[in-house]
């Protein structure tokens, strides 16, 4: 495993995060499961977990919790909030009532009394910088969190929010959340050069591409992921995007081939070989799923790999783009774009 300090805080983590969104009812995995997985990736060098409020409505956190009792000092305990928890229209967003609130619910949730990193899972439009910071700065100061970050933020947000950290002489985001995969790209046009300019640690998701890196999708086989169950539109290849990724999925397998790679480890080298990177988050739902996780923990991938990943899908490229979520809100709701 490789260790990688954190943006500017200081704190080492490993190159892989184990993420909990699939523990709880999202991914079927029982407390016997999640403890399994997580007593494996500490065993595999892993140090840094992530989890979040919504993620099966609380029941990661609480599996997280039990998972990690009695050894929380070994650990970087990550979660996050601003995503819908219920009906109830103020039970979501970066306000303070919100953030303070929802933060003793996590805290309860993972039995502890304070979390490493605290992230704000969706930038808020209808929340002011000054009010999400300001509620942050003084959670901060209240020993209930460590540092905090964003989550899949814009770039331009990215940018408002450290100046407006600077302007109103609060505490700043020291993370981002995005996306990256080698079929999603576009983050390396605009996002990762904004984190590099301000020195924030990256904490990429989805680094398998919804399981499209995984080695289980290929051409002639029947796709059946656990997440093409739920969102079959993003699987089905009579869908242009799906063909392209299939058509990127089968040149890429014969690079890792080549390489004597997995899927996987092509997949996790890749993200992690990018200098903004901090550490690629992974999301086993089984044991078995891990440990092909762990193995990509030390490949590096050559030049000559890398270059042939860029003729594949070229560097800034998104083969999806319509599945991003930093969309600016103008670009979905007309109404915001009509005087």
């Amino acid at each position: 495993m490789q260790y990688r300090t954190l943006g500017r805080t200081g704190v080492q983590v490993s190159s892989l995060a184990l993420g909990a969104m699939n523990f709880g009812e999202i991914g079927r995995t029982t407390q016997d499961e999640a403890t399994a997985i997580v007593d494996a990736a500490l065993e595999g060098g892993i140090n840094i977990i992530d989890t979040a409020d919504m993620y099966s409505g609380g029941e990661s956190e609480e599996m997280v919790g039990k998972a990690i009792a009695g050894r929380r000092d070994d650990i970087v305990l990550a979660t996050k909030a601003s995503m819908p928890m219920g009906d109830e229209r103020n039970h979501q967003g970066s306000s303070r009532r919100w953030l303070v609130t929802e933060l003793d619910n996590s805290l309860r949730r993972l039995g502890v009394d304070h979390v490493d990193l605290y992230q704000i899972h969706r930038w808020d439009p209808s929340t002011s910088d000054e009010e999400t910071l300001s509620a942050l700065t003084d959670l901060q100061r209240a020993g209930k969190i460590r540092y905090f970050g964003s989550s899949t933020f814009p770039a331009y947000r990215l940018v408002q929010a450290q100046w407006a950290a600077r302007e109103y002489h609060l505490s700043r985001y020291v993370t981002e959340q995005p996306s990256y995969s080698i079929l999603q790209r576009g983050i390396e046009t605009h996002v990762l050069p904004v984190t590099e300019q301000y020195g924030l640690g990256v904490l990429v998701w989805s680094p398998l591409a919804s399981g499209w890196l995984s080695g289980a999708i290929r051409e002639g086989r029947g796709i059946t992921t656990s997440r093409s169950a739920f969102l079959p539109e993003r699987f089905d290849t009579a869908i242009p995007s799906n063909r392209a990724r299939l058509d990127a999925v089968e040149r890429l397998a014969e690079v890792a081939d080549e390489a004597g790679l997995t899927m996987i480890q092509l997949a996790l080298g890749f993200v992690t070989a990018h200098p903004a990177v901090t550490s690629a988050l992974i999301g086993p739902r089984t044991p078995d799923h891990l440990h092909a996780q762990l193995a990509a923990a030390d490949t590096v991938l050559s030049a000559d790999v890398l270059d042939a990943i860029d003729t594949i899908v070229a560097p800034g490229t998104d083969l999806a783009a319509h599945e991003k979520y930093d969309t600016p809100p103008a670009l979905l709701d007309p109404s915001l774009r009509r005087r």
